[in-house]
């Protein structure tokens, strides 16, 4: 087996990695944006959810199973790139409507778009294809979109339970607007 090394004696390998989600998400980022209020929206914190371009469709994958792709790129004998996708893409507004649904929440009720929102240099659809990954890999992703959407909210629940806690006993809570 040839050790394949650059100069300096590193293995580089790279993962192109596609939108990455889970419940340590940041909240910036629109998943957890969508996860986080929801579940407020569901136990009386918030009222609306404000977003840009519902239209744009992205390749989101569980952030767990993007590790194991990582892992195995290393355990490869020689260094390669690969893309690290789930090869489906679903929109912004695909997205919101399974987390409302899930909730019991009529999502047209709750969402709104704020034109601030929008990037100026917005991508419509982004999709991956890690056909390589797994075939010289063997991996495939083992989370499916609502799986992870269930686990997203779940993780978003307890913490809005805690959130409505400390509301309730009178304290203030960032990012949430009681509603009366």
């Amino acid at each position: 087996m040839q050790n394949y090394r650059d100069a300096y004696g590193i293995f580089a390998t790279n993962g192109i990695l596609f939108n990455h989600e889970s419940p340590r998400r940041g909240e910036t980022f629109v998943t957890r944006k969508i996860t986080r209020a929801a579940t407020q929206i569901k136990l009386g914190l918030k009222e609306k959810l404000y977003l840009g371009n519902l239209e744009a469709k992205r390749d989101w994958g569980f952030a767990g199973d993007f590790v194991e792709a990582m892992w195995l790129m290393l355990q490869q004998d020689k260094p390669d790139d690969y893309v690290i996708a789930t090869g489906e893409t679903h929109s912004v507004r695909e997205f919101a409507q399974t987390v409302f649904g899930k909730l019991g929440l009529d999502y047209e009720k709750h969402v709104a778009v704020d034109p601030r929102y929008f990037r100026p240099t917005e991508v419509d659809v982004l999709l991956g294809d890690a056909s390589k990954a797994k075939k010289a890999l063997g991996w495939q992703p083992r989370v499916s979109f609502d799986q992870l959407v269930d686990m997203m909210i779940a993780a978003d629940l307890e913490s809005a339970k805690k959130e409505k806690t400390l509301v309730d006993a009178g304290f203030s809570c960032a990012n949430t607007e009681r509603i009366s």
